[in-house]
């Protein structure tokens, strides 16, 4: 798959106790169904040919010598299947049965891994059978050629770089230090974990935790496969619990208790990213040796889900506790900076517009928190030639509801004058026209404060930011800037929980309207109806556009191919790839020229895993060239 997209299978098969035969041959279904489906790897459940609950039938020879014939028949049965599989079995060498897992491909058995640590607790008696693995690296005869025996090895695609995995067995993963915690140092993108844990009450959600956590931990991708309720047997009962996660997070999961087979798109270029920019992550690969296999593209179409909002849960619990925390940060910064300074005034401006809303809103929070009058916010609306009605109205009515001290002071007869004085036509509605009216409320902004004995709290947001949409210094300039590092796709959900929670009589009816408000920084005049002729999204594109290449540039730092190929996963239904393409090149065109502005961004609260800031997330000089990301789209048309 492109773009470094491994497709990844879990698979808990329908088995029987001791019938090596039948479980063979359920394992080859699965093996072939998971090539067809264009799986690339597939992890089966610990001693699956044998099945794990043989108790001391592990003693007999006949089981032993079942279980090798019956690896056997699996490798040649998937000769032709372009495919890694992991099969759990047990495994007689130098006189001591091993708990294994044989990795195999395309007819050849690759290795064979065991596992480190038996459990000898509760309803697990493995000890009683098994060894534990040996330190170091053997090789052993297996149907005719030298097989490398051993937990350190990493398994490496011949030419795609980050493919690589290794093994860890079951319990491997619940000790205090699992074998995988090497592995990925030693060059794993991918852990494939053969398990066959029983179920008990509360155990799933532990489990699935254990390798959320793991993959977290590690910045890896981990496919751990369960055994199901062909085990079942005597005491214990098996649910057939598969999960595969990536980086901490949960991308595919099985219905417990119902055999089958699970699929995810592993990113390992994602995963590389992440290592690259955590310098904790320390590599090690002493000892470990790498076996290298081969495997043509699938080139199968992204099944992951992309998430079109990044920076906005889905989940509308998480999303509720994302706003509320998101809030609290900003204004608990803001509250900080009033009580360093400290005065009892601060300066915003206001345009019943989404940002100056959400900067008013934390503002007041502060005020809260500080028990202070809200009196001390000295709310100030500048109308202009572009101003409508409805966001005057609106701009007057929060401030009002929420008894923030209100200036009125249009600005018309000063950008008038300012026209006079720069020998700018009036008439002509160019850049000239809309800066002069931007700085000018700037400029009133700074004077009020100085005025009041306080500062400016800024109000533009980290999409804004990114394409350098905003004035320099204009609005782009303030003492705080508390939006700073809060998308515009977002902005929209923290007013609305704030108008969900209102208790202010009438703010919640204005804060919907907003909501309900075309972005528009009213810098040209209004239509014939007296409606928003300046739509921001018609000059800059969709601002969901936006976020999306943001979050994927600078928090996964993927290219820009990748970036238009994700994008047209996510906004299949929305936007044709011609208009995706149109913005992300906008977008990066945008995104280089105007470093600058960014250089030299006031402070402003860190609240997500992106900023801009030019003292902590993103340093960059502000005459870097965006060719090689441009030439990289090209011909993708």
């Amino acid at each position: 798959m492109k773009f470094g997209f491994i497709r990844t299978a879990a698979a808990s098969v329908n088995i029987k106790v001791a019938d090596c035969i039948f479980n063979s041959e359920e394992i080859i279904k699965s093996i072939k169904i998971a090539c067809e489906n264009k799986a690339e790897a597939i992890v089966f459940p610990e001693l699956c040919i044998t099945g794990y609950t043989c108790g001391d039938l592990f003693m007999q020879q006949s089981l032993i010598e079942s279980a090798v014939k019956s690896l056997k028949h699996i490798i040649e049965e998937t000769a032709s299947c372009d495919i890694i599989s992991v099969t759990g079995l047990p495994l007689e060498l130098d006189g001591k049965l091993y708990n294994c897992a044989a990795v195999s491909k395309s007819g050849k058995l690759l290795a064979v891994v065991p596992k480190t640590y038996i459990p000898n607790y509760n309803e697990f008696y493995e000890k009683r059978h098994f060894e534990s693995a040996f330190l170091g690296i053997k090789e052993y005869d297996f149907f005719g050629d030298k097989v490398p025996f051993s937990t350190k090895i990493i398994f490496a695609h011949k030419s795609k770089k980050n493919y690589t995995f290794s093994v860890e067995i079951c319990e491997d993963l619940w000790a205090a230090v699992p074998p995988s915690s090497y592995h990925c140092p030693a060059g794993a993108y991918i852990i494939l974990n053969p398990s066959a844990g029983n179920e008990i009450t509360g155990k799933a959600q532990y489990r699935k935790s254990l390798v959320s956590s793991q993959s977290a931990r590690l910045i890896c991708g981990y496919a751990y496969a369960c055994a199901g309720d062909g085990e079942s047997t005597t005491d214990v009962v098996f649910s057939a619990h598969s999960i595969i996660c990536e980086n901490g997070k949960t991308i595919a999961e099985n219905k417990r208790f119902n055999n089958g087979i699970i699929y995810s798109d592993i990113d390992v270029d994602y995963l590389a990213s992440e290592r690259r920019k955590n310098t904790s992550y320390h590599t090690e690969d002493d000892g470990y040796i790498k076996i290298i296999f081969d495997q043509s593209e699938n080139n199968a179409e992204l099944e992951r889900f992309v998430d079109s909002k990044p920076f906005v849960p889905s989940d509308e619990n998480m999303r509720k506790e994302r706003c509320e925390e998101i809030i609290n940060i900003q204004a608990m910064g803001l509250k900080k900076r009033i009580e360093h300074i400290g005065c009892k005034n601060v300066v915003v401006g206001i345009s019943g517009g989404l940002d100056s809303t959400q900067a008013l809103l934390v503002t007041h929070k502060a005020f809260s928190l500080l028990n202070l009058d809200p009196s001390g916010i000295i709310s100030v609306t500048m109308p202009c030639f572009g101003t409508t009605e409805r966001t005057y109205q609106n701009a007057v009515k929060m401030c009002r509801i929420l008894g923030t001290t209100l200036l009125e002071i249009n600005i018309k007869d000063a950008v008038l004058k300012h026209f006079e004085d720069i020998e700018h036509n009036p008439n002509i509605h160019d850049l000239t026209y809309e800066n002069s009216q931007a700085r000018e409320r700037t400029q009133i902004l700074m004077d009020t404060a100085s005025k009041y004995g306080g500062f400016v709290v800024g109000t533009g947001d980290l999409s804004e930011l990114a394409l350098g949409f905003a004035t320099y210094n204009g609005d782009h300039m303030s003492m705080y800037g508390v939006n700073a590092s809060v998308p515009k796709t977002l902005i929209r959900y923290l007013i609305e929980d704030t108008a969900i929670n209102a208790k202010e009589a009438g703010l919640k009816e204005v804060l919907y309207d907003i909501l309900d408000t075309p972005v528009s920084p009213e810098l040209l005049p209004p239509d014939k109806d007296g409606g928003i002729k300046q739509v921001t999204e018609d000059i800059v594109g969709p601002y969901e556009l936006h976020d999306f290449f943001l979050y994927n540039m600078m928090r996964l730092g993927f290219p820009a191919d990748k970036i238009y190929y994700l994008a047209g996963c996510a906004f299949k239904d929305r936007y044709d790839k011609k208009t995706i393409l149109k913005w992300l090149k906008m977008f990066y065109r945008r995104f280089f020229s105007q470093q600058f502005k960014r250089s030299a961004l006031p402070d402003g609260p860190k609240v997500g895993s992106v900023s801009l800031s030019p003292r902590g997330d993103w340093r960059m000089p502000s005459d870097a060239c965006v060719r090689i990301w441009l030439k990289s789209l090209e011909g993708l048309e």
